[in-house]
């Protein structure tokens, strides 16, 4: 298994120069693999040319769309020209949405255009668009706790801004307006609903995102604002006027319709019923070109399966790429692949995605039993030069990995440098110049060491408590 290899390094690494103990749960010859990996993925990777294709050659693919059903066959002709063992599709049922138009403008006291992006699955106007004046509130809230009587009639402006954090901790407060806000207007007899955007940006671009739009008895339209926008509706209600504002959109919801789970494997040698999931969505917000979200982890996992499959032999259990449909509605790829799959969940050693952007990894988190932090332990080793620290033991993989994590599967965490990741999240600025190569490279680097020695491991990683236990 190492010979062929060995050239790339010039000799083994000995076990004292790596500081790992004969007696280690992961031999040193599986250590000394993954590190010639890890420097090969450092060299020569190339996840950016498949980022590249993926938006060039199909572009924005919101579920549900024909650039949907494009990125379902490329992914396929994708692993299949990379030397995947197996790849194939499993069906997922999908709600569908068509953005048409959105545009809203300050009818008075002082009249101008404002730039809008409807939110995921709103609602259209009545024809000829809708006038109301605007009442604000601090955030998502507020507008629970207000009276009904002080909405009614009115267009609800939540004005809650999001905080800028390397770990993208200020998303979750900031997002619980786009989650509810339309949900909470609608119930307390606003017309509409405004929000600004959930993003960190000072850039005149609107980020869209899904809503909680189920069982809403009466849905109303939803938009979001640049923060520009909706700083300059913030400037002109301190001026104690009245703010009229007019609304004209376009949407139409569809029936429930198809669309697809992509999946390719590289069989292990031994126990390949035994499987390590490392995923991404496929689908992107219609927008941008997706290539932050989340081309950049699918370039990453795959990338990382081809240099795995590129080894003299496969390593001893099943490499499992998923790419994930419908991410940007709910998670619904990977729900309906956890339900579908609920009996084979034991067979699944580990599960980690790849879905925060392409800034450089820094931290290493874990999910396992306290029993097998040796293992993490000895990844650290070779993930520390890349300028990778280790974490902590709450990891949930990414969203789609959580669905598995809350049935006690143990997960990886890679976490990227999100700084800047929310200035063009669901945004028509998440394109592919925002993409480092460099930076892709050094994910590659993280993900196949600690791909290739989950799958090469001896023994395995237990179960984590879930939520009930």
């Amino acid at each position: 298994m190492l010979k062929p290899l060995l050239s790339l390094t010039g000799g083994l690494i000995t076990t004292m120069a790596l500081g790992i103990a004969q007696a280690a749960p992961l031999s040193q010859e599986d250590v000394s693999v993954a590190e010639v990996l890890r420097d090969r993925a450092l060299e020569s990777s190339d996840a950016y040319s498949i980022v590249e294709s993926l938006t060039v050659e199909v572009g924005p693919r919101r579920t549900g769309t024909e650039g949907d059903e494009r990125a379902v066959a490329w992914a396929q002709d994708k692993m299949k020209a990379f030397g995947f063992d197996r790849v194939y599709t499993e069906q997922i049922e999908v709600p569908r949405w068509i953005r048409g138009h959105a545009h809203a403008e300050v009818i008075s006291p002082f009249p101008q255009p404002l730039v809008v992006s409807s939110l995921g699955y709103g609602a259209a106007t009545p024809e000829g668009g809708l006038t109301a004046e605007i009442i604000e509130f601090p955030d998502v809230q507020a507008l629970l706790k207000a009276p009904a009587s002080q909405v009614k009639g009115k267009i609800a402006f939540i004005n809650k801004r999001m905080e800028r954090a390397r770990t993208g901790d200020g998303y979750g407060p900031a997002a619980q307006g786009r989650k509810l806000g339309m949900r909470a207007a609608a119930e307390k007899g606003a017309v509409a609903m405004l929000l600004r955007s959930v993003g960190t940006d000072s850039d005149r671009f609107a980020h869209t995102g899904m809503m909680s739009v189920d069982n809403v008895e009466n849905p109303v339209p939803a938009l979001a604002l640049s923060a520009p926008d909706a700083n300059l509706l913030e400037a002109m209600l301190q001026r104690g006027k009245p703010v009229q504002v007019k609304l004209d959109v376009e949407t139409e919801r569809l029936s429930d319709g198809p669309s697809f789970n992509v999946i390719g494997e590289i069989t292990g040698r031994e126990k390949p019923e035994e499987v390590m999931i490392i995923g991404a969505h496929l689908d992107s917000w219609d927008e941008g070109t997706g290539a932050l979200d989340d081309g950049a982890g699918v370039a990453i996992v795959m990338e990382t399966a081809r240099l795995i499959a590129e080894l003299p032999q496969r390593p001893r259990r099943t490499l499992r790429v998923v790419l994930f449909g419908a991410e940007e509605i709910g998670l619904v790829g990977a729900k309906q692949y956890v339900e579908a799959h609920v009996k084979e969940l034991d067979n699944i050693i580990a599960v980690s995605e790849s879905d925060f952007g392409a800034g450089k990894v820094w931290r290493f988190d874990t999910r396992l039993p306290e029993s097998k932090f040796d293992i993490a332990d000895q990844m650290m080793q070779l993930l520390a030069p890349l300028g990778i620290e280790r974490g902590n033991n709450e990891s949930y993989g990414g969203p789609d990995s959580s669905v598995f994590v809350a049935r006690g599967v143990p997960a990886f965490g890679l976490y990227q440098d999100g700084t800047d990741y929310f200035d063009y999240h669901h945004t028509p600025n998440d394109t592919l110049d925002k993409v480092d190569p460099e930076n892709l490279r050094q994910n590659v680097a993280a993900w196949v060491v600690m791909s290739f020695l989950t799958t090469e491991m001896e023994g395995d990683l237990g179960r984590v408590p879930t939520a009930s236990e």
